[in-house]
């Protein structure tokens, strides 16, 4: 939560000082999010009414903290372009989040939607593996 809104915070407190590193960082964030929602949209462009399911809002295991995490810039990329998002994310007592859709109930979010966008690994998506697309490589979190 803090390194984007830190940065950010930086860069206009010292917006007259030469320098590369912190803008670098900003870039390389928002780059980041554009690689993973093409790549997520690419999985799905031949998919009739697809839906993209998001496990979990949270950025760390244990947390239960999601303001302002990366995954709603991805979000706001897939519903730019006319894809409904599906969110599974048991620590929140509402409806819908921005817009869209909240489940608590795991396997429906899991059947109902087209890839699982994962922040992080859990042995609850080794049963849908095909359909998750993570960072979490090596399921460390």
């Amino acid at each position: 939560y803090c390194l984007p809104k830190d940065t950010k915070q930086l860069l206009a407190n010292y917006d007259q000082v030469p320098q590369n590193l912190i803008e670098a960082i900003v870039d390389a964030n928002r780059t980041r999010k554009e690689f993973v929602a093409s790549e997520v949209m690419d999985r799905i462009k031949d998919v009739k009414d697809p839906i993209v399911g998001i496990y979990r809002l949270t950025m760390k295991s244990g947390s239960d903290n999601f303001r302002q995490s990366a995954i709603q810039d991805v979000m706001k990329q897939f519903k730019a372009n006319g894809i409904p998002v599906l969110i599974y994310e048991p620590t929140l007592d509402a409806a819908d989040f921005f817009g869209s859709e909240i489940t608590h109930d795991f396997d429906s979010f899991a059947e109902r939607s087209t890839v699982i966008v994962a922040n992080r690994w859990n042995d609850a998506l080794d049963r849908v593996s095909d359909k998750v697309f993570t960072r979490d490589l090596f399921k460390r979190d």
